[in-house]
């Protein structure tokens, strides 16, 4: 390997600060939100089912605009598509704390949505483009770090908003941060835009958003109501099912290029990151849905407490990433990922088999080895995704790779809260969390499949336009 190319330059980490800045508001917005809605919902009048539309309006709007973010890549540039994603996210934030009814917020939460949506899939593009395979995963790690102290600290400065200043200031408070990082965008971000035309999938698109809205809203329904069998939850599963069967005929069809290319599935290395994807958003953000409950409900934890009671997670993903990126680069992801798969069940294990008076240490532990699972697994899976492609394709991959989280996300979190309240209808709110969990063990079980495709190698430096391997 060459040790020039190999290295992590000021540039590189001067690049990585500048997105960060962004980075930060979205993930600080999400957490945040998170302990608002019951307060939104006194605020306005009206009850849980119109109020958590503020979530779901989110996520929406999410979905529908990360399959087009690599595309704009390729044709505007990521300099110029990062700072647009700023812009309506600093918009749709002074919108939504501006807002005078739950529908306006609701709206204006759309807004903020579509920017926030691109800025996640943007950023992974841009510091894969600019690092390459031999740097990148030490790359995201180091950006991971700090970006990991949102979830920590999000809900304590939510909590602290909530008590002591209005509730639209869980909005404004995006504006500094948003206003800075287009500053420095603006004034440092280097623009290495490719010359040439890069015509939109139309008709990909008409089929691919639509679906992925429908298939998240279906998902959502089925965790506010509880179940999967009603017409509500089936309809638009059924629609996006069916408009996601479409889009992948006409992609493989298509004369043009295609919104995301299906094709890159038959690189063994990146159909075992986004199956890991996939798998991981539905056991890391299903089980996030199940932690904070737990403590709330069956501890009698305030929002504040809550947040802080998870804050041991984050440790642990901080200690991981602060090692999992070099190792990566070393030795490949295959390995790291099935150790860190092995640390994720056993620290999610003791809450399967919690109570309301479970050891407070053995928990903040567990969480601990949790989070060192989870920060071992994401970044190596994450990177695996461009081990065989061209440099070109990695705008669209990472586009399906977060498409992939994202429905992975949706469906864990909505079949984990039908099981919670199915178990909770027994009357033991405790064992219902206890069994819940066991399901949380389960799919994190069922990730060791996809993670057998992962490469087991270092990455190697690939030429632009060499083409990409069969399988095996």
């Amino acid at each position: 390997m060459d040790q020039k190319n190999s290295e992590l330059t000021p540039d590189l980490f001067k690049l990585a600060g500048i997105l960060l800045v962004g980075a930060v508001a979205v993930q600080l917005d999400m957490t945040i939100i998170s302990v608002a809605i019951d307060t939104l919902g006194r605020e306005f009048g009206v009850g849980l089912s119109t109020i958590q539309w503020v979530s779901t309006a989110y996520l929406l709007a999410l979905g529908m605009v990360i399959p087009v973010t690599g595309w704009a890549v390729e044709r505007f540039g990521g300099k110029r598509m990062w700072m647009l994603s700023l812009v309506l996210f600093l918009g749709g934030s002074v919108l939504c704390g501006l807002a005078w009814s739950a529908s306006s917020l609701i709206a204006f939460r759309v807004v903020q949505g579509v920017g926030g949506g691109m800025m996640l899939p943007l950023l992974q593009t841009i510091l894969v483009q600019a690092a390459g395979p031999q740097r990148v995963a030490r790359l995201m790690s180091a950006v991971a770090i700090p970006a990991l102290l949102a979830p920590i600290v999000g809900p304590v400065i939510g909590g602290l908003i909530l008590d002591g200043l209005s509730w639209r200031f869980i909005f404004f408070l995006n504006v500094p941060v948003c206003a800075i990082a287009l500053v420095l965008a603006w004034r440092f971000m280097p623009d290495p835009r490719q010359p040439g035309r890069h015509p939109l999938d139309v008709a990909g698109l008409a089929l691919l958003s639509p679906a992925l809205a429908a298939i998240v809203y279906g998902l959502s329904e089925a965790g506010n109501r509880g179940e999967f069998g009603s017409v509500a939850v089936l309809g638009p599963l059924a629609a996006g099912l069916a408009l996601l069967t479409a889009f992948v005929v006409h992609a493989l069809r298509t004369r043009t290029e295609p919104l995301i290319d299906v094709r890159m599935f038959r690189s063994r290395a990146f159909t075992g990151s986004a199956g890991l994807m996939f798998l991981g958003g539905l056991s890391i953000f299903g089980a996030m849905l199940l932690l904070p409950l737990y403590y709330q409900q069956v501890r009698g934890d305030s929002a504040l407490e809550a947040g802080l009671a998870l804050a041991p997670q984050g440790l642990g993903m901080m200690i991981a990433l602060a090692v999992v990126g070099r190792l990566t680069d070393r030795v490949g992801p295959r390995p790291l990922v099935f150790a860190g798969m092995v640390l994720a069940v056993l620290g999610t294990l003791p809450f399967a088999q919690v109570g309301p008076d479970t050891s407070e240490l053995l928990l903040g532990t567990a969480l601990v080895v949790r989070g060192a699972g989870l920060g071992a697994v994401l970044v190596p899976a994450m990177t695996a995704a461009y081990h065989d492609l061209p440099p070109e394709a990695v705008p669209r991959a990472t586009s399906a790779v977060r498409v992939l989280q994202q429905v992975g996300a949706s469906f864990g979190t909505a079949v984990l809260a039908v099981i919670l309240q199915h178990q909770a209808a027994a009357g033991d709110l405790a064992a219902a969390f206890g069994n819940t969990f066991w399901w949380a063990v389960g799919f994190t079980a069922v990730a060791f499949v996809p993670a057998l495709m992962l490469p087991g190698g270092a990455p190697k430096e690939r030429a632009a336009g060499e083409p990409v391997p069969e399988p095996g």
